[in-house]
């Protein structure tokens, strides 16, 4: 999960085509967002990742779909508890953080990244280099090699690489060359 592509849009249109132009990009993960309209019949065509998961009956609902991840903005155990694929778990302080992993994610995603930055994960993780940070939130491309350096197992993105306006223009393209310049700025050197 070196690169965690959050499709979050305001409408169904288009959502399918960009889904499936960020896959044929080669993309590690792809996560559709709950708030965004037809996720989960999307999710259920592609086999991707859930993401705004809060609840119990929202793990069902993506498991339902056939999620093959799933993603919370922050820390609930029950919510980990009930899913049976990988849980990228939202945190933010060193103790959500430790609370996710101990709970039982699969990787813990840093958010608001942007709040703090790269130092901020080299800092967390010095006393807990086991937990695999995924830093989310503003994330773009000049600041991938900075969060490989300090040691993020990935990065979460999500504007940087596909919006609404993007999707509305049909601007295939445009949302391509966005994920070759993401997939480029992760360092090869890196594992």
């Amino acid at each position: 999960m070196k690169l965690i592509a959050i499709v979050r849009l305001t409408s169904s249109r288009g959502l399918a085509r960009a889904c499936q132009e960020l896959v044929d990009a080669g993309l590690p993960a792809v996560e559709v967002t709950l708030t965004t309209p037809g996720a989960l019949d999307v999710v259920s065509r592609f086999g991707l990742g859930v993401g705004s998961v809060r609840t119990v009956s929202d793990v069902q609902k993506a498991q339902e779909a056939g999620a093959s991840f799933i993603v919370t903005p922050m820390v609930r155990p029950e919510v980990l508890a009930a899913a049976s694929v990988p849980v990228v778990c939202g945190a933010l302080t060193p103790t959500e953080i430790d609370l996710a992993w101990s709970s039982g994610a699969s990787y813990v995603k840093l958010f608001p990244a942007s709040a703090f930055g790269p130092r901020y994960v080299r800092e967390i993780l010095a006393p807990m280099p086991e937990i695999p940070l995924i830093p989310t939130g503003g994330i773009t491309p000049e600041l991938v090699p900075d969060y490989a350096a300090v040691g993020a197992a990935g990065v979460g993105v999500g504007s940087a690489l596909v919006n609404q306006s993007l999707v509305d223009d049909q601007n295939w393209a445009e949302l391509r060359r966005r994920a070759r310049t993401f997939l480029d700025a992760w360092p090869a050197s890196t594992p």
